[in-house]
């Protein structure tokens, strides 16, 4: 609980005011003209596309090293949640009534920062922030589990798994006087998250928050003390999409 409430950035809160706010919206406007149930044979069809825009929320799950307290120098390190954007192409297959494969290959530019506090001869320093910038190409499937259609709505749950592969990753680069925590080229997880569809006259509409949990330690082992303080980080992310198909 305390990780939800520390993810949901101001940002992040204003997405789902946004998306409360356009579900309001779409519901005064098909409230005004006598019910028609849109795009009656739409979840039918074997086979069906779309595109997904986002904004996610980024952090680490952290593990301090053994050897932590030892470094006498640092104090305190911790992750600091980030702001990111999401451009997504959807893939849905029919697999019966109230279940559909899903196969989203996205595009996911991610931040995130770690601060650390140093005390040095008994003075504690001013925080030095390393700030990890990552461009993902994300590949995950998952299983969409929908409610019985109720008019224009629809309501459901998704669950599955995801592998990413970070463009901009520095696991190669040579540590000399740029102090880097480099973080691995590859990360899978798991993930799972809610949403409603939305059925307009031409398109149906989907607004979905979802959670991702890293199972690999995305960590590169290194003898900076940036790196050196760390056992294992795990990416975290908190994501809302807006669904198009």
């Amino acid at each position: 609980m305390n990780y939800l409430i520390k993810i949901i950035s101001a940002s992040s809160k204003r997405s789902i005011l946004l998306v409360m706010l356009f579900c309001f919206i779409c519901n005064s406007a098909l409230a005004q003209k006598p019910w028609v149930r849109n795009m009656d044979d739409y979840d039918s069809a074997p086979l069906h596309f779309g595109f997904a825009l986002g904004i996610n929320t980024a952090d680490f799950k952290i593990k301090r090293s053994g050897d932590f307290k030892f470094l006498d120098s640092l104090y305190t390190v911790n992750s600091d949640a980030q702001s990111g954007l999401n451009l997504g192409i959807i893939t849905n297959l029919r697999l019966g009534n109230y279940f559909d494969f899903r196969f989203i290959p996205a595009l996911s530019f991610a931040s995130r920062n770690l601060e650390y506090n140093l005390v040095i001869n008994g003075v504690e320093q001013k925080p030095i922030l390393k700030k990890i910038e990552s461009s993902f190409i994300d590949l995950p499937v998952e299983i969409k589990l929908k409610s019985e259609r109720v008019h224009n709505y629809r309501f459901y749950v998704t669950g599955g798994g995801k592998y990413s592969i970070d463009l901009v990753s520095q696991e190669k680069v040579k540590n000399e006087d740029r102090q880097l925590v480099k973080l691995s080229k590859s990360d899978y997880g798991y993930q799972f998250g809610l949403g409603m569809d939305i059925y307009f006259e031409l398109f149906k509409f989907s607004p979905e928050i979802k959670m991702y949990q890293g199972i690999n330690n995305v960590l590169v082992s290194d003898d900076v003390i940036f790196a050196r303080s760390l056992d294992r980080l795990s990416s975290r992310i908190f994501l809302i999409s807006f669904n198009f198909e």
